[in-house]
């Protein structure tokens, strides 16, 4: 019997495999390509979303460059990462390693480290926050109780900093999973033969655990990097972006532009800034890596 000429040897229409997918493009073109396009045309224009907008070409980025509270939002934002992120890939690693063991009931506790990631900073977890850090609460009876004075956590820049970054750090599952799977990939046959050379833990943590788990660290830093560059919901909830603007981050000033000023057009340029900025950190993140594992062969 001849063949169908629109069918595979299995029996499958060719265009089987796209109509299948037709879902997923379609998707992606309506809800990703197209606001993705749409928001750089917008960037261009002096559209407050409401009234007809005009072209008026890269006003909106000239504009950026001579604002300070612009310049305010991408420091506090970087230096906002730049504490964040190996505060969180130390924790996480140490509790991967600790979680590592095989123990009696070890599933429970690893789920019960991996519960903060889940909860995130909704209302309740925001309300739990407020009320640990505020005048007389929890952390300051904490403290008093091993003489220390009350601190003025929303008063101060350093300290509304701090309790942005706690609530980040709180949440390392996601980065504790990814280090436990690798840590759980290493072959024990290496710290077999480091003990019997007379290696010990701390050693062969160095030796041993860092250089394999160089990959999975360096994928938890690009991803705790664009996380953090994305702050928004912690100090738009905790703090206001308080006190004196000093957690005011890219993510406040862009929902600002957009939903408090109506500067639509402006918010696109910011974003579409804040995405070249972004990528711009991560390519320099993979060329550091690679020069680093190029000169280490």
């Amino acid at each position: 019997m001849k063949k169908r000429s629109c069918c595979n040897p299995v029996g499958v229409g060719r265009y089987t495999g796209l109509l299948l997918i037709m879902p997923f493009i379609v998707g992606f073109v309506l809800f990703t390509l197209y606001p993705f396009a749409a928001s750089f045309v917008l960037g261009l224009t002096d559209s407050d979303g409401i009234r007809a907008s005009r072209f008026i070409g890269a006003d909106n980025f000239t504009d950026m460059l001579a604002s300070s509270e612009l310049r305010g939002a991408v420091w506090t934002t970087l230096k906002y990462t730049l504490i964040l992120v190996p505060l969180k890939l130390a924790v996480s690693l140490l509790a991967a390693v600790l979680l590592n063991a095989e123990i009696r009931g070890i599933g429970v506790y690893r789920t019960i480290f991996y519960v903060p990631s889940i909860l995130g900073s909704n209302l309740a977890v925001v309300i739990m926050w407020q009320f640990l850090f505020t005048s007389g609460g929890l952390a300051d009876q904490l403290m008093g109780l091993v003489g220390l004075p009350p601190v003025g956590w929303y008063g101060g820049s350093g300290s509304a900093m701090a309790i942005i970054v706690l609530l980040r750090l709180w949440e390392f599952g996601s980065a504790m999973i990814l280090f436990l799977n690798a840590l759980r990939d290493i072959p024990a046959e290496y710290y077999d033969a480091a003990r019997v050379d007379g290696c010990g833990r701390v050693r062969a943590f160095f030796r041993i655990t860092l250089p394999l788990l160089g990959r999975v660290l360096f994928l938890n830093l690009v991803l705790q990097t664009i996380a953090a560059m994305q702050e928004f919901s912690a100090p738009y909830m905790i703090t206001g972006g308080g006190p004196m603007k000093s957690t005011y981050t890219i993510g406040m000033l862009i929902y600002d532009e957009m939903f408090r000023y109506h500067n639509v057009g402006y918010a696109n340029a910011v974003s579409w800034a804040f995405f070249v900025l972004v990528t711009a950190i991560v390519l320099v993140l993979f060329a550091v890596t690679r020069r680093r594992r190029e000169a280490d062969e």
